[in-house]
């Protein structure tokens, strides 16, 4: 909704709270007031502090009671990464009117989650709120940052759902029992030289740096000047291993060195204020967040050591004495330190509904642009066919040319949740939850015809035949298992071609199965058998009637031993008859066997292979079937 008049907004029906300030609350206004004056004048050069706003009935109210921390009944809020995405997704994001100010007003959490839309400030202030009731320890920020972090640019970023994860390389554990070696002697003059050297290379990094800095104002001439607001995380509570920045039009994740933020003034939480008093030349690079430290961070109200501790005692009336320091100025009347307790939050309680949670795009659906990218979110039952999100991946900047495009899905009964297409080659890879009637993984196709090239994926521990993977075209089907109790592992079929018959006009025929001219199957080394018995591949060459077994290995052999019967040319017998002579069972065993040298053995075995041949046939065609 652009050209949005907050001061249409109805503020009738809002607490008494929005509209007045309590005594505790002008109490906190009072010394805050106070505060500004001596940091103004201890710090003229420094940028007016964002302190106190106008909420939206016009009111002034101490920016750390208008954070409402909440805890909101869904699980991905639990967690910051889920309330960032909400909060960026759920918001409309409105630039500052003038983007080297901080704004004049700050409206209540409820009244933008209420009209879902608000600038850089109301993005944090909503987000920390969550955060806080969430558990974190987490802060409001008023700051400096980059053109592209304050205008929600994001053309010249790589999508996140692109970024590959970093490699973490394998740590070797050093031998301690190994011979040390001395040292080889080093001039100390090559020392001193290559100190020097190191020292230049420094000296050039750093005009580097102001180079590319100056160019940076040079492109943008409000460089370092535009205001902006985000959230800071510390390390330490919810086992956060390490402090870290949230940009709230994002909801992603940066370290407190990015470059993107320039500077900060001060942050805030629900029960304190600090005013930044580190040098900011260098961006948040070398910016200390322990906020205990008085030479880093100045504190608004002194903090007692345990928050349920804070004493409840009124600040004195006659506040002209006080400093920076509400403590130096009760010191110097010899009365001990008062803690003053921050005033609860005038905000309502943030209440949000499961239709409002599932539905965060109040204008149906979210763009955003990213470099040679563009992703499209959606509501969770927008879309008939469950479309929540597209990400179309281009060739060019100017995303004219289409390369790949990843569709993710939800509360599909097929349960497919991600589809990948290769605009290129037209491959499309449908993936699929636990739960499809096919127990299907993962299908890639060009064509959804038979006999077209499909490669499926399968929950291989769901089935009853262990099968994990199949790819089949129209002249060949191979199959992978996994963890079967026969061991094997692989099967591949060549087909041949389909007999062409005449048909009827108006008659239906349904297709024959491929004639099958192969089947190959590998085993894995069973090691309940003795070598002698336990194949390691079988093929049967069913036009052919060749079946040939080939043996594993013993440990230290190297030819594998082999069996071989073929077909008798010329003799006739029926079905269930077998015929077994020297013509048509060739042997190559390099290890001396009794049992194979015995003919009833061969003749047993010859007819559990017949067996096992019309059962590969009867599972291939069912195979054929299924795809």
């Amino acid at each position: 909704i652009s050209g949005f008049d907050w001061s249409s907004i109805d503020t009738s029906d809002l607490p008494s709270s929005y509209k007045t300030n309590s005594r505790w609350e002008k109490k906190a206004l009072q010394l805050a007031d106070h505060f500004v004056q001596q940091y103004t004048h201890l710090c003229p050069d420094r940028k007016p502090l964002f302190v106190h706003p106008v909420n939206e009935c016009g009111v002034q109210k101490f920016v750390s009671t208008t954070l409402r921390p909440t805890l909101l009944p869904y699980p991905d809020l639990y967690y910051w990464s889920g309330c960032a995405s909400f909060v960026a997704d759920y918001l409309i994001m409105e630039p500052l009117k003038c983007p080297i100010t901080p704004p004049s007003s700050l409206y209540s959490p409820t009244t933008i989650l209420k009209y879902q839309r608000g600038n850089c400030f109301d993005f944090s202030v909503v987000l920390c709120s969550l955060l806080i009731g969430a558990g974190y320890d987490a802060y409001c920020v008023h700051g400096y940052a980059t053109l592209e972090m304050c205008t929600f640019d994001q053309t010249q970023d790589v999508c996140p759902l692109l970024r590959k994860p970093p490699e973490v390389p394998e740590e070797i554990d050093p031998n301690k029992y190994r011979i040390k070696y001395p040292l080889e002697p080093q001039s100390k003059f090559e020392l001193q030289k290559k100190a020097k050297e190191e020292e230049s290379e420094a000296v050039q990094d750093e005009e580097k740096e102001e180079e590319v800095e100056v160019e940076k104002r040079n492109q943008d001439r409000l460089h370092g000047l535009r205001v902006h607001a985000w959230v800071l995380v510390l390390s330490g509570k919810r086992k956060v291993p390490e402090t870290f920045f949230i940009n709230p039009f994002t909801g992603n994740q940066h370290s407190t060195t990015d470059e993107c933020f320039l500077g900060i003034e001060s942050i805030w939480n629900d029960r304190n204020y600090w005013v930044n008093m580190q040098d900011c030349r260098r961006g948040c690079k070398d910016l200390s967040f322990d906020l205990s430290d008085s030479i880093c961070w100045e504190n608004m109200f002194p903090e007692g050591n345990d928050p349920s501790e804070l004493l409840t005692e009124s600040p004195p009336e006659d506040t002209d004495f006080l400093v920076s320091d509400p403590n130096d100025a009760l010191r110097e009347k010899g009365e001990t330190a008062v803690t003053f307790e921050m005033p609860l939050s005038w905000v309502a309680r943030i209440k949000l509904s499961w239709r409002e949670y599932e539905n965060p795009f109040s204008q149906g659906k979210k763009v955003i642009l990213y470099h040679k990218s563009k992703l499209e979110k959606w509501a969770a039952y927008a879309n008939a066919d469950g479309l929540v999100e597209r990400l179309t991946v281009y060739a060019d900047p100017d995303r004219t040319e289409e390369v790949e495009v990843k569709e993710w899905f939800k509360h599909r009964k097929d349960r497919l949740y991600m589809r990948e297409v290769n605009k290129q080659t037209q491959l499309k890879t449908d993936h699929f939850m636990r739960g499809h009637p096919l127990l299907l993984k993962a299908h890639s196709y060009t064509s959804l015809e038979p006999e077209t090239g499909h490669t499926v994926e399968f929950y291989h521990k769901a089935r009853f035949d262990n099968l994990c993977k199949r790819f089949e075209n129209a002249t060949q089907m191979t199959e992978y298992y996994m963890e079967r109790d026969d061991f094997l592992n692989m099967r591949h079929v060549e087909f041949g071609e389909r007999e062409k018959k005449m048909e009827m006009h108006g008659s239906r025929t349904d297709p024959k199965p491929r004639p099958i001219v192969q089947i190959k199957e590998r085993f894995h080394r069973n090691p309940g058998k003795p070598v002698d018995e336990d194949v390691e591949e079988r093929i049967f060459m069913v036009i052919d009637g060749i079946i040939q077994l080939t043996y594993h290995l013993e440990l230290n052999d190297i030819v594998a031993s082999k069996v071989v019967f073929r077909r008798l040319i010329g003799k006739k017998k029926r079905e269930d008859e077998i015929l077994l002579n020297r013509d048509n069972a060739v042997k190559y065993q390099p290890w001396s066997s009794e049992k194979h040298k015995n003919r009833l053995y061969l003749y047993h075995l010859l007819w559990n292979l017949r067996v096992e041949q019309e059962l590969a046939q009867r599972q291939i065609w069912d195979a054929e079937a299924e795809v």
